[in-house]
């Protein structure tokens, strides 16, 4: 079994297998071709306000694509990082610089989602830990 960092050969989505890495990373073997392929954390500029913070960078997770890839991409997550804008939110947890918060109630073209997301103490960045649309 090969592993390619980069992409899949086949650039078909749908039928791979997630596995995970003894590194504790996970990658998803391609069907089509065996080549296993690495997820990782993505980045994108943002301009947004949290908790009366400014921030310029989104960072996503790979791991709302091991159970949510068939509703879930990265558009949406940005959108759904969109709608934090603004706000003032309580973290849920918090854990070594880190605080840990959960939105619940985020409203998208009529559809409910969960976004779970992290702030980072004296960080210009959100990460988005998971996301995933609610059925109810």
């Amino acid at each position: 079994m090969k592993t390619d960092k980069a992409t899949c050969s086949s650039k078909k989505k749908s039928g791979f297998k997630t596995v995970k890495f003894k590194s504790k990373k996970y990658g998803q073997i391609c069907p089509f071709c065996g080549n296993v392929v690495e997820m990782t954390r993505r980045t994108f500029k943002i301009d947004i306000t949290v908790n009366q913070r400014n921030l310029t960078t989104l960072v996503i997770d790979p791991h709302y694509e091991l159970k949510h890839s068939d509703s879930m991409s990265d558009a949406l997550v940005i959108e759904l990082v969109g709608l934090l804008d603004g706000g003032d939110f309580f973290p849920e947890t918090v854990s070594n610089g880190f605080e840990y918060y959960t939105a619940d109630d985020l409203v998208l073209r009529g559809k409910k989602y969960r976004l779970v997301w992290l702030l980072e103490k004296n960080s210009l960045y959100l990460g988005v830990v998971n996301a995933y649309r609610r059925r109810s």
